[in-house]
């Protein structure tokens, strides 16, 4: 019989807690004792979703992430993880020593406050009337100070400032969004792009600030406003910093691991040190650290299957990303490579591009080599079904390749799900497939909940719920008919 052994994960974030979920499916407790430390003082919970509840849009208790039977795994929450003695195996924390055979860390990522006069008390903490977006706690102190507040201004027109700049306009406060880059999203939008999507946000009720950077706070008890570079002072009950994340490597750099931006990992997830890995977004593989949580899953699905099966042939090769933006009235997909321009084409690569800033709509695709390398929909993402699989797939692009761009009428019926492959991937976060849904449905599960209870599809960023309700209702649909 196999000797139980000890594992130890650091973080009880969403990476952790789906490879908690990934070993519990495919070996349960029999081979592992598994101890999960959190710095955090509630419950796993989806990250993912907390602009929705910033806007009112989402409850908090429905960010709940799946349970683990604390029968089967000890969580320990609001413990923090002071260091890590590789050569005794112990992961010493502010409630004791831990030992461990194997150790994951899953530390995620902070939020970056950048050095701006005011921002900051002599003791290291915000002052009153800022607040970062980041955690669960973060979002409960924003939702406190929005309900005295009538103006706010957000620092960053990132993925995440845009979102919590729409949430505030839609609890009712004048927003304005300030960002030091020249346009918005400038890491995932070429500057068209970026353009026609200030214009969409103005529309919505935000003031937009580009190539504006904050030089100091304003306010004396509490911060009252910003004074940018230009010369302007705005005023505001509330400013929201939004200016990206930073991986958390204290700990890895602490104890002796190979860190560099990230943690670095090879394509078994494992560090320098051969006990120990890292996934999430404190993980950097090939070069690259990943702030999504379709990538974070993806790591602890393939680290699971080796901790089950060290000889398994899985490997994790890098992930394809696809960004979403969670934000009333703006509807936004960008994916891939997106830098070349028309004037930059060649034999080898073509550049689709449709622009309607009237009517907020901007489309751009690049095919390389025949496959779709990157694009952008904005307003209208009618084809973003369609482009996503080929671009998930490194697939053939069609002939036809303004069926990329619009689609002509044919999108209603493209997405009936009668007409959908079983191959194609529903939930991307989750790599669910249409068929595994229909699957699922023919052993029982009924309803969209059901489903996600059994595949997890719609349990993260939720795009693909309205899919995912169709095809549920076409199943049914076709079943009371056979049996008329």
């Amino acid at each position: 019989m196999n000797e139980t052994r000890r594992l130890v994960v650091v973080g009880n974030g969403m990476a952790a807690t789906r490879l908690v979920q990934e070993l519990r499916r495919r070996s349960g407790t029999r081979e592992w004792s598994m101890t999960v430390v959190g710095d955090e003082r509630q419950n796993a919970y989806n990250r993912v979703l907390l602009s929705n509840v910033l806007s009112g849009a989402t409850p908090i208790d429905a960010l709940r992430l799946t349970p683990v039977d604390i029968d089967d795994v000890d969580i320990r929450l609001g413990v923090t993880v002071t260091s890590i003695d590789r050569a005794r195996q112990l992961v010493v924390t502010s409630a004791g020593v831990i030992p461990y055979d194997v150790l994951v860390l899953a530390t995620g990522s902070t939020a970056v406050v950048p050095p701006i006069t005011g921002l900051v008390t002599p003791e290291g903490g915000l002052r009153p009337g800022a607040a970062v977006f980041r955690t669960l706690d973060d979002c409960k102190r924003i939702i406190a100070l929005a309900e005295h507040a009538r103006t706010a201004i957000v620092l960053g027109g990132g993925l995440l400032g845009l979102e919590a700049a729409r949430g505030l306009a839609g609890r009712g406060l004048v927003v304005d969004l300030v960002h030091n880059a020249p346009h918005l999203m400038e890491r995932q939008l070429d500057s068209t792009a970026g353009n026609v999507l200030s214009r969409t946000i103005r529309g919505l009720g935000v003031r937009v600030h580009t190539n504006a950077t904050t030089l100091a706070m304003t306010g004396t008890d509490a911060i009252t406003g910003v004074q940018l570079d230009d010369g302007r002072a705005l005023d505001a009950d509330l400013v929201v910093i939004a200016c990206g994340v930073r991986p958390n490597v204290a700990l890895a750099r602490e104890c002796g691991l190979v860190v560099e931006r990230g943690i670095v990992v090879d394509d078994t997830l494992r560090t320098s040190d051969g006990d120990i890995y890292a996934i999430g977004e404190c993980a950097q593989h090939e070069g690259e650290v990943y702030g999504l949580v379709a990538p974070a899953w993806e790591q602890a699905t393939v680290l699971a299957e080796l901790l089950s099966d060290a000889s398994a042939p899985i490997r994790y090769t890098g992930s394809r990303l696809v960004t979403r933006l969670k934000a009333a009235g703006v509807e936004l997909a960008a994916m891939g490579d997106v830098s070349p321009a028309n004037s930059d084409c060649d034999d080898d690569t073509e550049v689709l591009q449709f622009v309607d800033a009237a009517r907020g709509t901007y489309k751009k695709v690049v095919v390389r080599h025949g496959r779709v390398s990157g694009a952008i929909l904005l307003g209208d993402v009618s084809t973003v079904g369609t482009v996503t699989q080929l671009f998930d797939r490194s697939a053939l692009a069609p002939h036809d390749r303004l069926a990329l761009l619009f689609d002509g009428g044919r999108s209603a019926e493209a997405q009936t799900p009668a007409r959908i492959p079983d191959r194609a991937t529903i939930c991307r976060c989750n790599g669910v497939t249409k068929g595994a849904i229909t699957e699922c449905w023919f052993d029982g599960a009924r309803s969209t909940d059901d489903v996600a209870t059994r595949t997890r599809a719609t349990t993260g960023c939720g795009t693909c719920r309205d899919t995912v309700d169709g095809i549920i209702d076409w199943l049914a649909a076709s079943a009371a008919a056979e049996k008329c």
